[in-house]
């Protein structure tokens, strides 16, 4: 599984990583950026709740 965050769309809320932080982080811009390659199993409920829960959609996680 692969999370994408769409630089374009996000707003730097902070959401994605305080859901799920071993996937998501903040930049140096304040954008969200994905840390790892492939969303491990363990992690793809978090990952999924992270998604859900962005403001502005533009977390991608399939």
């Amino acid at each position: 599984m692969k999370a994408t965050v769409d630089r374009d769309t996000c707003i730097g809320c902070g959401v994605c990583p305080s859901v799920c932080p071993e996937v998501f982080e903040m930049d140096d811009e304040n954008i969200a950026i994905v840390k790892v390659d492939e969303v491990p199993a363990e992690l793809e409920e978090s990952a999924k709740e992270a998604e859900a829960s962005c403001p502005v959609d533009a977390i991608t996680v399939e």
